[in-house]
């Protein structure tokens, strides 16, 4: 009996030396991401060239999307970008942006000069615009989700626990 609990003594020790060990030769990365979202707010403006630039840190495959809150602060109302706004007299604004693996760019543009928007028409469409953007890797961008409602996508990824800001 004793050498049986010597030898289960010997493997159990040889389990945990195995189990500790580490090859320290060996690159590990974490190509696993989770969604996550970041607010970003700014006025759009000729000195800027009506562009609000982010850094962002995302895997080539991963897919963002860009919301922009039509609502208030308090009650915030997201509507999916590119968007196209139809205003009076045949003039159409456009929100849309462009991003890489390490930055994104949100932008507007029109088919009349925007410096020539009525003060109201500023404070709506330029004037402390607030964005979402959210980083979706590849792997949950499921085709089942309805992307342009904001409150689906909230739920299917539980975007509310994963804000950056």
């Amino acid at each position: 009996m004793k050498k049986f609990y010597s030898l289960f003594l010997i493997a159990l020790m040889g389990l945990f030396v195995v189990s500790c060990t580490t090859d320290d030769d060996r690159d590990y990365t974490d190509y696993d991401t989770y969604p996550v979202m970041k607010d970003i707010s700014g006025t759009l403006s000729a000195s800027n060239g009506y562009t609000i630039n982010q850094s962002i840190n995302i895997q080539s495959s991963d897919v963002v999307l860009v919301y922009r809150n039509t609502g208030t602060t308090a009650a915030p109302i997201w509507q999916l970008l590119p968007k196209t706004y139809f205003l009076d007299g045949g003039r159409e604004l456009d929100y849309n942006f462009l991003f890489n693996r390490t930055a994104i760019e949100i932008y507007s543009e029109a088919n009349f000069d925007q410096a020539t928007m009525t003060t109201a028409e500023r404070d709506e469409y330029l004037s402390n615009q607030q964005f979402r953007v959210v980083l979706v890797p590849a792997s949950q961008a499921s085709a089942d989700i309805d992307f342009s409602n904001y409150g689906a996508v909230e739920r299917a990824l539980k975007l509310n626990q994963k804000i950056v800001n």
